[in-house]
């Protein structure tokens, strides 16, 4: 059943909202996919996933996101210095790609089906 609406469209300050929660949500799952290509800086991380959802990201949001996967050893950080800067770069480890791995065959299982329904591809 579907609830008539004022007007059709959400107003933009909760469309945004939701779609902020919903990349915020997100960001841990494409911080790990990013990683298991390959080591990249924070910057680096965030410029990849602003491509990726076409939404500008902040330092105040992903750098609270990298520590927590770094804290929970899913991630971990190496200080590098280029040129006169130390960049740290950070990797998937193996307990990050299990943790990957075991999305995946969600996603594959139940949660893909219901996005593929979502976008109307199925």
């Amino acid at each position: 059943m579907t609830v008539p609406s004022c007007g059709g469209r959400l107003p933009a300050s909760i469309e945004e909202d939701l779609i902020r929660a919903a990349t915020r949500g997100f960001s841990r799952i494409f911080v790990l996919w990013l990683l298991s290509h390959g080591s990249l800086s924070g910057y680096g991380i965030m410029k990849k996933m602003e491509n990726l959802t076409k939404r500008s990201l902040n330092s105040g949001t992903m750098y609270p996101v990298l520590y927590e996967l770094e804290r929970g050893g899913l991630i971990v950080g190496e200080w590098a210095r280029k040129g006169r800067r130390m960049i740290k770069y950070y990797y998937i480890t193996e307990e990050g790609s299990k943790v990957l791995e075991n999305v995946r065959e969600l996603f594959g299982k139940t949660i893909g089906k219901i996005l593929l329904e979502f976008l109307g591809r199925i």
